[in-house]
């Protein structure tokens, strides 16, 4: 009995493709993770401190842009519902951190009045944006 040579052929398995798709797949997540990095796409600059900390938790963030706009997590606000919106959103924990990012154009007093209105929420620490000298 003779076995032709294109039978012997499809017992074997080729893995080349398998290989190809998994890299694909693989360099994806690789390069998409590259584009994580944290931003509200809110265009503000923010001031400049040497004292910058990163902090840890889920901090519920208010952005100021430079036309006294207001925004919770990227989401339009008047300054009127501030405080419904961040009681609404506060985790159960103890202290909820609320960062204030506002450009540096935005005049003083409106941050004063946002902090003023968060201020008045129980169990929330409220921290300011900046990024560190030196980075523009």
């Amino acid at each position: 009995m003779f076995r032709l040579e294109d039978e012997q052929d499809g017992d074997e398995i080729n893995i080349v493709p398998m290989i190809d798709v998994v890299f694909s797949v693989l360099a994806f997540f690789i390069i998409a993770s590259l584009f994580l990095s944290r931003t509200d796409g809110i265009d503000i600059k923010l001031p400049q401190a040497t004292t910058t900390q990163t902090q840890p938790n889920n901090p519920i963030t208010v952005t100021i842009d430079r036309n006294r706009n207001i925004f919770i997590n990227g989401d339009g606000v008047e300054i009127a519902q501030v405080q419904a919106r961040i009681v609404g959103l506060k985790t159960a924990t103890a202290n909820q951190l609320v960062i204030v990012r506002a450009d540096t154009a935005v005049e003083h007093g409106t941050v004063i009045a946002v902090m003023d209105e968060l201020r008045q929420i129980k169990n929330v620490q409220l921290a300011i944006s900046t990024r560190k000298s030196g980075n523009n």
